[in-house]
């Protein structure tokens, strides 16, 4: 893949309506996540528009439930059609490979490639001092890290979501075949915004991950047609 391929676009609104009109302004992004604020907002719509338009879809919901939940959840997902669905890693290893036993069953039942389950190792928004004091996690972020993306490998899943800051040491440990998706990325000339652990995009590819989630600078740049290249270079 080009370094453009990598990038994933959130879309970061609230009703179907202003999420087409970011697709139509972007056209040349091929790859968007579907969140919770969009979902819950507006339902499944929006991934039917996104499928007939031919475009990539990250569902990112981050189940986290019992295994039968989780595995429900999953088997519906997969249904839709989409390409990467998101499951915490924290809900253990009977309920991640339910997940994954179900995402297949349901793109069996519809007749769609089955999609990728990725595993949320820790979220950007956290940083050591909340993982110790807030969340009674005695391990060093990078650590914790790690354990939660070898417990998504080890149950069957295909990567982990984590940050850039510990993307290099998740792929030197899980191998060059493991899915690694890095939200917090943002160029030199962004603010970081609500992300604790960020790194520029060249940074992020040149430590491993496979692809980029990067929103505003892309979503709010005074040029809504740059090419997705140029996000990618510093």
């Amino acid at each position: 893949m080009s370094p453009a391929d990598r990038i994933i676009v959130p879309l970061d609104v609230s009703s179907e309506r202003e999420a087409i009109a970011l697709v139509d302004r972007l056209p040349q992004v091929n790859f968007w996540k579907v969140g919770l604020e969009l979902f819950v907002s507006s339902g499944s719509g929006i991934l039917t528009v996104l499928k007939e338009r031919q475009k990539q879809i990250f569902l990112d919901l981050k189940f986290h439930d019992i295994p039968n939940t989780v595995a429900g959840a999953c088997r519906a997902a997969a249904r839709y059609g989409v390409d990467l669905v998101t499951i915490h890693a924290a809900a253990g290893s009977e309920a991640l490979q339910a997940a994954q036993v179900a995402a297949e069953e349901g793109a069996i039942a519809t007749q769609n490639p089955p999609p990728k389950l990725i595993a949320i190792t820790v979220l950007t928004s956290l940083n050591l001092r909340s993982l110790a004091f807030e969340l009674k996690i005695p391990l060093e972020l990078t650590d914790y890290a790690l354990q939660m993306a070898l417990l998504a490998q080890e149950s069957g899943l295909a990567g982990a979501v984590c940050s850039p800051q510990e993307v290099e040491q998740l792929r030197h440990t899980c191998g060059n075949h493991f899915l690694l998706v890095c939200p917090g990325v943002r160029p030199t000339w962004a603010e970081a915004g609500d992300q604790r652990r960020s790194l520029t995009p060249a940074a992020a590819l040149k430590a491993g991950a496979d692809y980029l989630v990067i929103g505003r600078p892309i979503t709010a740049a005074a040029d809504p047609r740059s090419p997705l290249s140029e996000f990618v270079t510093n």
